[in-house]
């Protein structure tokens, strides 16, 4: 009995023995390591907007694959290699490596992706080329086959330099699809325009789908032929047929997929314009009579269907004035699915005497009417008062004599009185009595010995330093409250407007930002 059972364990064993050598030998042909080159594909037939992964698997330890940046016209959109690992012996040689080189790309018309050269080991193989279906993106279609898809469209595919487009990104999910995670999305690729996205995702239900919708400004910035898009995304769609103990879903199957692309063909301007669409302005001077120094403000309002993202009005150079000019507010929208947008930018103006701010034109070519037409601002002449008191009051530079020039200018000229009190100065200091140098050492030798009982004693600036243009704001706000202000905010336009003469008295302007009432009114 013993001896039988002993026999039966022996045999079970065997029998087990066998399933393996099958399995491993299985394992072992799936996994073949004869030096190959193969394409295999996800799909063979798919909707267009759906992507299609590609991997081109070689076996050998030193693998080369070609370049590829499109598959029978259409552009690869990712690609990356991957190196699989699994001992295996050649000849008595331990190999261990197979390479996959991964590519994706979303056809929208029926493609053949080619025949590959992939180098192995020194010598070139073939993959076989295959042929993929691609079925239009009809609604029924769509609603058979696609539980999501991504689509692209423009309200433009043919326009002129400077002219606004809208595009357009749909992410339509079917109803009661449950997905792990929100989409990875990428946006479309707008090589050639100028692009801002146009407010924030709308969502809303359209039939027995979601519809999640994004818009984005284009601006063309030279003529040509362009493509936008492809829009992307990857989609974590729960796997249904995997469960925890706790009954949850543990598994997400990621599906990328991608817009179709469009072609937009920009022209020329038929004539040279700052901008294209249809728009008025609007210009306001708070004063034409001010005081001396103090600021007079222009407000100029560009508002109109098109886009004005890119375009600046200049500033304004005015000799014996010094120009401020804020940053430009833009502010773009839709209405009635047409671009709508607003620019306003102010000035100040400072001056001590009257001054005339110059008239400005805006070129704008009309589509609607196919002409060039102008915006203007007129010109504005401003009156300063007390500037004739000003000027009288201006110090007289004296000519020196012959023979003796001066090379800075705002060093003034000494008269015979300031010469005799420097003298006498002079002679003071050249024969100090003997008590003031006694005691003066005496003052060394006692800091010397303080040092020594408080070598923890530190020195520290108060306050904090600030920048010019940061104190040009603080400053700005008060320029009324003293000369004091008013000089130093010129000086600090002056030298921010590249005037390298301006030199800024550091300890004034320290002085004027630590004032309480500033501080407290900033």
């Amino acid at each position: 009995m013993q001896i039988h059972g002993n026999q039966a364990i022996q045999k079970l064993l065997f029998l087990i023995l066998i399933l393996c050598s099958f399995v491993y030998s299985a394992e072992v042909e799936e996994f073949s390591y004869v030096a190959e080159a193969k394409a295999l594909v996800s799909d063979t037939e798919i909707v267009a907007g759906n992507m299609i992964r590609l991997k081109i698997r070689a076996n050998g330890d030193k693998v080369v694959f070609p370049n590829i940046e499109e598959i029978d016209g259409v552009k690869v959109l990712e690609q990356h290699e991957i190196i699989v690992n699994r001992p295996h012996y050649i000849n008595g040689v331990l190999k261990k490596e197979r390479t996959i080189l991964i590519l994706t790309f979303a056809p929208h018309h029926d493609v053949t992706i080619p025949s590959y050269d992939v180098k192995i080991d020194g010598r070139m193989y073939k993959t076989e080329p295959v042929k993929i279906k691609v079925m239009p993106a009809t609604a029924q279609n769509i609603e058979d086959n696609n539980k999501f898809f991504l689509h692209l469209e423009v309200d433009k595919k043919s326009v002129m330099v400077g002219e606004a487009i809208v595009a357009t990104v749909y992410l339509s999910l079917k109803l009661g699809l449950q997905l792990s995670e929100n989409p990875q999305y990428t946006k479309p690729a707008f090589k050639g325009f100028f692009s801002k996205e146009l407010g924030d995702e709308k969502v809303y239900q359209e039939g027995n789908r979601q519809i999640t919708e994004l818009k984005y400004l284009l601006t063309p910035q030279s003529e040509g032929d362009f493509t936008v898009g492809p829009a992307r995304a990857k989609l974590g769609e729960v796997d249904k047929k995997r469960r925890d103990m706790f009954g949850r879903f543990i598994r997400t199957r990621w599906v990328p997929i991608a817009s179709d692309r469009v072609k937009i063909k920009v022209t020329k301007k038929p004539q040279e314009s700052d901008l294209v669409g249809s728009f008025t302005i609007e210009n306001s001077l708070d004063t034409k009579n001010v005081k001396a120094n103090k600021p007079v403000t222009l407000t100029v309002k560009v508002t109109g269907d098109g886009t004005l993202e890119d375009f600046e009005f200049s500033d304004f150079e005015i000799d014996g004035v010094t120009v401020y000019g804020d940053d430009a507010e833009i502010a773009t929208g839709l209405s009635n699915n047409t671009v709508h947008s607003t620019y306003s930018k102010s000035f100040a103006f400072i001056s001590d005497n009257d001054f005339t701010i110059p008239a400005r034109r805006i070129s704008i070519y009309d589509t609607k009417s196919k002409m060039v037409k102008y915006l203007e601002v007129p010109s504005y002449d401003v009156h300063v008062e007390g500037s004739q008191a000003l000027a009288t009051q201006k110090p007289q530079v004296k000519i020196p004599a012959a023979g003796k020039m001066h090379s800075n200018l705002k060093i003034p000229q000494k008269s015979m009185l300031d010469t005799e009190e420097e003298n006498n100065f002079s002679k003071m200091q050249s024969s100090p009595p003997w008590w003031m140098i006694v005691l003066t050492f005496v003052l060394g030798f006692l800091v010397m010995y303080l040092f020594k009982y408080f070598p923890s004693m530190k020195w520290k600036r108060k306050g904090s330093t600030i920048k010019e243009h940061e104190a040009l704001k603080i400053l700005y706000a008060h320029i009324n409250e003293s000369k004091e202000i008013e000089d130093m905010v010129r000086k600090l336009y002056a030298k921010k407007h590249g005037d390298k003469s301006i030199i800024i008295d550091k300890t004034l302007l320290k002085m004027l930002l630590e004032n309480k009432e500033l501080r407290s009114k900033k």
